[in-house]
């Protein structure tokens, strides 16, 4: 794949993100922005386009135009008391009675949470056919955005795995620069897990490019799924199908496959700014420009989306990939099957 574009220097440039080597401004995360970019037609993916002219025709399990990869990060399995309290009120209004009388004890006992929501998301999915990557954090006490250990969600873990759905590896705020974190904690959760972890994606998409490949690759991950990103929703480096990265500084690829992230909840919501009518007309289109290419589109819905209007918006992406057959799966799935053929 890499051959065919090194000839041409433009999209080799996008391909390869030459732009975030050594930029001159990040973001107060360090992360490379949107708007930072020289990239401006994001919605289309060029780099993929000129593959699919030159050969490439991917294709999926039964005949099937396109892959959607579904993915869940977990960042929260219990929401704060602020928030809490809000729903409580909200439930109370609504004469939820039940559901307004285990709130508040949700804080002591997480299960009764409405965020320990992973097995309503799976029945949601299974629905229409589809699986997905759940995401967690490993954090210990003392690190930042430690909400929970993992230890306590060993039961949910097993179910979700044993159902056929994956678990990956959220790696913490500092995680994507740090080889030494990232390790460990692949290794703390697949003690948990009792199964290997082939999938990543770093907490706020924090990403360093190509240091952090390097580091997952170097780890033993498979697959990532964080290059995407946080501030606007379509094709960073202008694929929409995985991808082996390349490393300018060796001039070589590295030895794990990315599948781009190009949709996530609060981008859509919180970065851009977009109403639902507005969201559902971009994710619409970022859908039917992945069918045309016979893609891989990668969705990012979080668990704390899962309510209100958000699930719908999300039951919404669900039906239109469904009616349009599209290959509904995991991380992990989309791997197999790209390593396989491609």
């Amino acid at each position: 794949m890499a051959k065919k574009i090194q000839d041409d220097g433009e999209l080799w440039e996008l391909f390869t993100k030459k732009e975030e080597y050594d930029p001159i401004l990040l973001d107060k995360y360090g992360r490379f922005p949107y708007y930072l970019s020289s990239q401006r037609n994001v919605f289309e993916p060029h780099v993929s386009k000129f593959l699919i002219r030159n050969g490439l025709n991917p294709e999926y399990p039964e005949g099937r135009k396109f892959a959607v990869c579904l993915t869940h990060d977990i960042d929260f399995v219990c929401p704060g008391m602020l928030n809490t309290a809000a729903r409580t009120v909200k439930a109370l209004k609504r004469g939820q009675f039940a559901q307004a009388s285990i709130l508040p004890f949700s804080r002591i006992n997480k299960t009764w949470s409405p965020l320990w929501n992973f097995r309503q998301i799976m029945k949601l999915e299974e629905s229409y056919g589809a699986k997905s990557t759940f995401y967690f954090l490993t954090l210990d006490p003392g690190n930042e955005d430690f909400t929970f250990s993992i230890e306590e969600l060993e039961g949910e873990l097993g179910h979700i795995s044993d159902d056929g759905w994956e678990v990956g590896l959220h790696g913490g705020h500092e995680a994507y620069n740090n080889p030494m974190e990232i390790r460990s904690k692949k290794q703390k959760l697949e003690k948990v897990l009792r199964k290997e972890v082939m999938g990543y994606r770093n907490h706020y998409l924090r990403f360093k490019t190509p240091k952090t490949w390097e580091f997952l690759a170097d780890a033993g991950f498979s697959y990532d799924s964080t290059f995407g990103y946080h501030d606007c929703a379509g094709f960073r480096n202008g694929m929409c199908h995985p991808f082996t990265p390349y490393n300018l500084n060796t001039e070589k690829e590295i030895d794990i496959l990315e599948i781009p992230l190009s949709i996530m909840d609060t981008t859509l919501f919180n970065q851009m700014h977009l109403d639902f009518s507005q969201a559902w007309k971009l994710t619409e289109k970022l859908i039917d420009t992945v069918e045309s290419h016979r893609g891989v589109l990668t969705i990012l819905w979080h668990n704390t989306y899962m309510q209100g209007e958000y699930l719908g918006f999300y039951k919404k992406i669900l039906q239109y990939c469904a009616q349009k057959n599209a290959w509904m799966v995991s991380g992990a799935e989309i791997y197999r099957w790209w390593k396989e053929k491609y």
